[in-house]
């Protein structure tokens, strides 16, 4: 499928109820976190967007993923969206989705059509409450990188995150030096686990429904 069918597939299928909490599980780090589903109880919570990005490139439709450089954070190295916190100069979450993504990947707002949002999904380490929108460029971007924020853009062949063949699992060990066991997306050889994967889990659920 083409990248016009894929979203003309999603597009209907995210006038249907979500799968939410049932989809995000697929791919959810054991023991369960339940605070990550609490979210309505949740005061104080940062608010913040990524953009899933569908675009035609040499091997049909495709997702980037940008992998964050080493830092001292909770979030040092890993593999994640195109997405930040909300700032009070954006008009909504979708705003925020959108600018993060041509600020950290380079590709402009008006570039991006953005046909609908997934379930929020509560961050407990950063204590993000996060909305993932998708959204599709008809072109093949231009993709300029912020070094500050990215250390390299991964792009994934849509359907590979389709296959199972895909879904692998290990054991985590936090800094707190807590360990967990969790499912996980190998993309590009890189370790996709955590809070992307979780909303990768319900992009397939919404897919296969």
């Amino acid at each position: 499928m083409e990248l016009k069918e894929i979203v003309e597939h999603l597009e209907s299928k995210l006038q249907k109820p979500l799968p939410g909490k049932k989809g995000q599980l697929l791919m959810a780090p054991q023991p369960l976190d339940e605070a990550r589903f609490a979210h309505k109880h949740i005061k104080n919570a940062r608010k913040g967007a990524v953009m899933i990005l569908l675009y035609s490139g040499k091997d049909g439709c495709m997702v980037p993923f940008i992998k964050r450089p080493e830092y001292e954070g909770n979030h040092s190295g890993q593999v994640s969206f195109p997405g930040g916190k909300w700032e009070e100069a954006d008009i909504d979450l979708e705003e925020t989705a959108l600018r993060e993504t041509e600020e950290e990947i380079g590709v402009a707002k008006n570039q991006i059509t953005v046909i609908g949002k997934m379930s929020k999904l509560y961050i407990p380490p950063s204590n993000f409450l996060v909305t993932p929108y998708i959204g599709f460029s008809e072109q093949t971007p231009e993709f300029k990188p912020d070094p500050r924020e990215v250390s390299r853009i991964i792009h994934s062949d849509f359907h590979a995150l389709l296959d199972n063949a895909n879904i692998k699992e290990t054991s985590f060990e936090l800094a707190s030096g807590y360990q967990l066991k969790a499912p996980y997306f190998d993309i590009e050889k890189e370790v996709v686990w955590g809070a992307t994967a979780m909303i990768l889990g319900e992009l397939m659920a919404i897919w296969q429904s």
